[in-house]
């Protein structure tokens, strides 16, 4: 191996040039220590090889007669200034990397093209001995002209650089960009790439980014914002309006505490009021879930105060229909009756209050009679490790105590009135020779039976605490 060396030296320092390229694609890129690593033996053994054959990078090759040798030796020197600038370039990404990440890549790439430039012209007045004056006026004029010709290109990527520096946004947040929506995927030289709500690619340029209004709705990283507007008729008072908003907000478990969700007038003309509900939630994910939940708690809680959305069929004559029979009309279960049978059903329900903290079936309670839930908002609460867990929220058209009903069982959670409460009571009595008569209710009430178990179970199931490890002074205090 040393003969080799000794005899051969360039064509080891060639051979060197070789291992690094194949080392650099073999090593994995997770392991970015031990690429630097190796690439900086390489290039430390490589230098010596040269430096020992008397090939200094700082001056030109020797071997003038020696037309192949000098041409292999000057390739070398200049290589040796293009290692030297890759390696630089390597080392700052790797320690760039552990502060900006991966979102500062745009910086890290103008920083190892300059790094190139100086190289570049280093390699052409040590090694070549060309007239570096020369050499930057005439690349000075060249640059003036490209300048030019790639106005626009050079604004996107000046722009790409100040967006980088001010960071308005990252990979992975969710932005809009003058009214384009999405979650930001790549931000390179020219611009920002969004993948919208669709599906869809949205390709900004960095010149517009930097100028257009940009919101950020990943920061704060744990409150996002979300609204949903009603419209309903101008004769609901608004009080009425407000009070039943307030509950249907109050039956969104995702909302966040605080900031606290409210609830405001925005307009109201002979056309119609709108009223408009606002909220946080702790996810961006959770936004659309949550607005269609509003809508649907909103619906109901108004239709339990008397009062219905604007529709076109707004100003025709309601029909008169008693409580009892609109919640059976509206009921999932108990839809499927006759006309004449949801009359007579109607008439066997008896309405019953309960204040905020009031208890309407207890945990353990095998209960003889079925609540329909007429308004207000109903806590579920479950006995987890020991400690009290809210299940759930209920609302206006849901039913309590099936569980009672069709399989004599206990109840599993207990069923507190979170506000005001009116729901309408059914005792067994009445219910017994129903259900035996109508198997398709009897199978619905099964079927919530089994759903609610089923997510008692889940809610309910012991989550194993964490081994915590101990560390060697722990364990010496332990013991002494």
């Amino acid at each position: 191996m040393l003969f080799l060396i000794s005899e051969h030296p360039l064509l080891c320092a060639l051979a060197l040039l070789m291992l690094d390229l194949l080392m650099w694609h073999l090593v994995s890129a997770d392991r970015i220590y031990w690429k630097v690593g190796t690439r900086l033996v390489i290039f430390s053994l490589f230098s010596v090889l040269l430096f020992n054959e008397g090939l200094n990078p700082m001056v030109p090759a020797q071997w003038v007669d020696d037309v192949p040798r000098h041409l292999a030796a000057t390739g070398l020197q200049i290589t040796w200034w293009l290692f030297a600038a890759r390696t630089l370039t390597v080392l700052i990404v790797a320690a760039m990397m552990q502060r900006v990440g991966h979102t500062g890549r745009l910086l890290q790439d103008l920083l190892g093209a300059v790094i190139f430039l100086i190289a570049v012209i280093a390699a052409l007045a040590y090694v070549l001995d060309l007239p570096v004056k020369g050499v930057l006026a005439t690349s000075g004029a060249m640059a003036i002209i490209v300048g030019l010709a790639l106005q626009s290109t050079l604004s996107d990527v000046f722009s790409g650089i100040v967006l980088n520096t001010t960071k308005p946004y990252q990979l992975d947040d969710w932005i809009s960009i003058d009214g384009t929506e999405g979650r930001v995927t790549d931000i390179d030289w020219r611009a920002t790439r969004l993948q919208t709500a669709q599906g869809s690619m949205a390709v900004i340029p960095n010149s517009l980014a930097a100028k257009a209004k940009v919101i950020n709705f990943s920061r704060p990283s744990d409150v996002h914002g979300l609204s949903i507007s009603i419209q309903v008729s101008p004769h609901a008072r608004p009080q009425t309006v407000i009070d039943a908003l307030e509950r249907a907000m109050i039956g969104c478990r995702s909302l966040l505490a605080s900031p606290a969700p409210s609830v405001a007038l925005k307009s109201s003309g002979s056309g119609g009021a709108e009223y408009e509900i606002s909220g946080f939630v702790a996810s961006m994910a959770l936004k659309r879930t949550v607005r269609n939940q509003l809508f649907d708690l909103a619906f109901r809680h108004l239709q339990a105060s008397g009062v219905s959305l604007l529709s076109t069929s707004e100003s025709a004559a309601p029909q008169v229909v008693s409580r009892p029979r609109a919640l059976l009309e509206s009921s999932n279960i108990f839809s499927t009756l006759r006309q004449d049978e949801k009359d007579t059903f109607s008439q066997n329900m008896t309405l019953q209050t309960f204040r905020a903290g009031d208890v309407i079936l207890a945990a353990g309670e095998v209960s003889d009679h079925l609540f329909i839930i007429e308004s207000g908002v109903v806590s579920v609460t479950l006995m987890r490790n020991g400690q009290p867990l809210e299940g759930g929220r209920m609302g206006p058209g849901e039913v309590i105590g099936e569980a009672g009903i069709v399989a004599d069982q206990a109840a599993l959670a207990n069923f507190s009135a979170k506000t005001f409460c009116t729901l309408y009571r059914i005792e067994n009595s009445y219910l017994k020779p129903c259900l035996e008569a109508r198997r398709d209710i009897n199978d619905a009430m099964k079927n919530l039976l089994d759903v609610r178990m089923h997510l008692a179970q889940n809610l309910t199931r012991e989550v194993p605490k964490p081994i915590v490890k101990k560390r060697f002074l722990q364990w010496l205090r332990s013991r002494a």
